[in-house]
This record gives structure tokens, C-alpha cells and sequence, in this order.
């Protein structure tokens, strides 16, 4: 069986088990500032903007959970969801775009999230290829750099950060409400998943948190792309063990270790215990920024 037919073969018998699965997912809401709330769920978290002017969302986690979704976003206002943003072309982030869209949110992305979402996607780490999304779930306007909002009473701005998490990551700052989504530049408690084939890269995550640690004061509330509402204070010490894994498998790689060498010597032993049981493991973490910086 190719690639192609496995991760799509795959990508169905996960929707279908998660559509059966759905009612049994239970969201959590969490008011992050007067207007500005934080979504949990399954897959990436939400961010909503509500107000007079409709509900600004920022992801959409995976499909069947839409309705489910929605009746949430009821809870706390009246008003359709207006603009919806991508803040990476993953599908935990962009599963609900098509319903969405197709009830008049219009969706804004990076131009990249666009271009990734219109093929197929490769995906070395799992072996396996992400087929394109319908049409109908394409982000309708793109931006190149940066792009703002003037809805319910502030501005909105989301800023492209060049090869972090994949090529057309964006972070969504509410200066007013000192509020800041990071999506999947941040994975609080876990470690990340850098998705080198679209474009990401270990460098790039460190530097997009850099960007995110200027916007920040002491008081900023940081909406990770996963794991639990932030603060700077949690963010330093991601931003540190990120470096110091960046180093030592840069320093192994300019000593002539191959992959499997590197993975024996355990450079992420120490961090293991409390960030290795996520998404990405700890081998995978090793392997992804030892395939970044050895190309």
C-alpha cells in the first residue's frame, strides 16, 4: 500500500472513530480576559474573541467536533462565528473550516497554510502522507507578514513567524487585553512537534518565541497551541530546554554521529519524565531536530 493511500486510509478511520467518539469529548472553557476566552477540547486549543461585532476564532480542532464546538461558543455569545483564523495548516487546527465556511465564517490564514492545505503533505517522521483538504475548507484570504482586525473594541493582530512549527505558522496578539495565542510555536508541558517536512524547523520555534516573549509582560496570558493557559513564566523554560536540545544535537552532528548514535546517547534524558508524554515522544523529539539541523 503507498503512502498516500495509508494516510489517507488512516486520516478516515480517525475521523470515523472520533465522529463516534465525539459526545464523549468534554470542553473546557476559560475566560482569559473581559472578552477573550480559551477553548479546550481535543486537538489544538481555540481562541474566541466575542463581542458586538460577532465571535473571532482562532482553530477549529477536528471535524466531528464542530457541533460540539458550537454549542460552546453559544454558551457565551449570541453572535456567529465572523472570522475564523488558522494559526498552522495541521488538521487538529483546521478540521472544522469546511462546516464553518460553509455557514458564512471566513476564514484567514498565512498564504503558506493555503499552498499546504491544497496538496498533499509528506510526513517522513510517521511514514506517511496528509491528503489535501477539500476546497471548501481553504482559508478565502491570506496574508503575507502580518494582517489586523478591528473587532469588539480592540485590535486583533496576527503576525506570520517563519519556519517555526511548519512554514506558515501565525501567533494572534490582543494588545488590549494582553493576551497572546501562540499555536503550535507553544506545547506547555510537552514536548513540540516540529514538522520539518512543511517547512519547520528548531530555530524557528526558538526565534518565534523570542517574538512572542517581546509582546509579554509579567501579567500576558499565553493561549498555547497545546497544553494549559500560560504565562512568560512558563514559556522562559520551554524556550530554554529548546536551546540546550538544539546545541547538543548540533555539537553531536559536528562530531559525525549518525541519527542512531545520537538517539543511544539520550540527549533528552533529563527533560523526559515530565515533557515526554505527549504527542511526540522522546525519540521522535531527537529525531526531528537531528533531521532539521543535519540537512
Amino acid at each position: 500500500m503507498n503512502k498516500t493511500v495509508f494516510g489517507l486510509l488512516a486520516t478516515l478511520a480517525f475521523g470515523q472513530a472520533l465522529a463516534q467518539d465525539a459526545p464523549k469529548v468534554e470542553f473546557t472553557m476559560t475566560q482569559v480576559a473581559d472578552s477573550i476566552y480559551m477553548l479546550k477540547g481535543r486537538g489544538g486549543n481555540i481562541g474566541l474573541s466575542v463581542g458586538e461585532d460577532g465571535v473571532f476564532m482562532i482553530d477549529d480542532q477536528y471535524a466531528p467536533l464542530t457541533e460540539g464546538i458550537r454549542a460552546e461558543i453559544a454558551k457565551i455569545s449570541d453572535q456567529p462565528v465572523r472570522f475564523l483564523i488558522n494559526t498552522h495548516w495541521h488538521g487538529d487546527h483546521t478540521g472544522g473550516n469546511e462546516s464553518l465556511g460553509g455557514t458564512g465564517t471566513v476564514i484567514v490564514a498565512h498564504e503558506n497554510v493555503r499552498k499546504r492545505m491544497s496538496s498533499d503533505q509528506v510526513r517522513a517522521l510517521f511514514d506517511s502522507v496528509v491528503p489535501a483538504s477539500p476546497d471548501a475548507s481553504l482559508p478565502i484570504i491570506t496574508f503575507d507578514s502580518s494582517v489586523t482586525f478591528h473587532l469588539n473594541g480592540e485590535d486583533i493582530r496576527a503576525m506570520h513567524v517563519a519556519h517555526a512549527h511548519t512554514d506558515g505558522d501565525s501567533i494572534i496578539h490582543f494588545p488590549a487585553s494582553n493576551v497572546i495565542h501562540a499555536g503550535d510555536v507553544t506545547f506547555i508541558g510537552q514536548y513540540p512537534f516540529i514538522d520539518v517536512d512543511t517547512g519547520g524547523s528548531i530555530n524557528g520555534i526558538i526565534s518565534a518565541v523570542d517574538a512572542i516573549l517581546v509582546l509579554c509582560d509579567d501579567n500576558t496570558k499565553i493561549i498555547p497551541g497545546h497544553g494549559p493557559l500560560s504565562t512568560p513564566a512558563d514559556l522562559r523554560p520551554y524556550r530554554t530546554m529548546l536551546v540546550i536540545m538544539r546545541d547538543r544535537i548540533a555539537a553531536m552532528i559536528a562530531e559525525g554521529k549518525s541519527l542512531e548514535e545520537v538517539l543511544a546517547a539520550k540527549p533528552s534524558a533529563e527533560y523526559d519524565e515530565v515533557q515526554g508524554k505527549g504527542f511526540i515522544n522522546p525519540e521522535n523529539f531527537v529525531k526531528e531536530i537531528y533531521m532539521d539541523l543535519s540537512r
